[in-house]
């Protein structure tokens, strides 16, 4: 394996978890987020995303490794299509149904999904376009780097599906460290199907549009519905 790209999975494995948390850790220590700090992360977020598949695309080009092998073509577009209309369609009622239950529970209202929701997600009309910006980069970066490069690394370098395909559902899931085991655990198991849908149709078309799915509604959707809880809990209390 060359260099470079072992430091690129040392930095993922590594770097990217402990920076992420560290960063969520401050936001949600935090009494409340004001506007301009959840414009200036999803500015950040945005930057730095874009910054590291560029990165990442630069050294795979170096070492000969063209867009196709990375997943960024439609090798049968037919598989595709269906392929990325039902994943999308069951990624994104999966989402529906976890929200609900995640505010159904009394205390669930002060769990992480609940601070994200309130102190990450958009509140505004204004929020919510950034923040679809944010879902689209995070959605087209975090697939190009972790169903993308990392998958065609470990594939070239193990030649074993499983390898290939549990490699990068690990790191993707170790970055979302900041989530918490339950969150890691769950984001493992999302990563799993993304990596074996992007090994049966050769393309990360699918996983794409399933991630920026269940980013979207998990954004636009969880703060109205945890807000709505916590109205109903303080009228309770009250």
């Amino acid at each position: 394996m060359p260099w470079d790209f072992a430091v690129i999975l040392v930095f993922l494995a590594a770097v990217v978890p402990f920076v992420g948390r560290r960063r969520m850790q401050r936001l949600l220590a935090t009494e409340q987020t004001s506007k301009r700090d959840r414009l200036r992360l999803y500015a950040s977020t945005v930057l730095s995303q874009w910054v590291a598949a560029a990165i990442i695309l630069w050294r795979a080009h170096v070492h000969g490794i063209r867009g196709a092998q990375l997943g960024l073509a439609v090798p049968h577009i037919w598989l595709v299509i269906v392929v990325t209309v039902v994943f999308a369609g069951l990624i994104l009622t999966n989402q529906l149904l976890t929200l609900g239950q995640l505010a159904s529970p009394p205390h669930a209202i002060h769990g992480t999904m609940a601070q994200l929701a309130t102190r990450i997600f958009p509140q505004d009309a204004a929020e919510r376009v950034a923040f679809s910006v944010v879902v689209a980069t995070v959605a087209v970066c975090e697939e190009l780097i972790y169903r993308g490069f990392v998958q065609t690394v470990f594939k070239q370098w193990g030649h074993f599906a499983v390898l290939a395909i549990a490699a990068p559902s690990a790191l993707f899931a170790v970055a979302h460290l900041y989530q918490g085991w339950r969150g890691i655990l769950s984001t493992f198991v999302v990563g799993l199907c993304f990596s074996t849908i992007r090994w049966w149709t050769g393309s990360l078309l699918p996983p794409m549009i399933s991630h920026f799915a269940a980013d979207m509604a998990a954004g636009i959707l969880a703060p109205r519905r945890f807000q709505t809880e916590m109205q109903k809990s303080f009228i309770q209390t009250t």
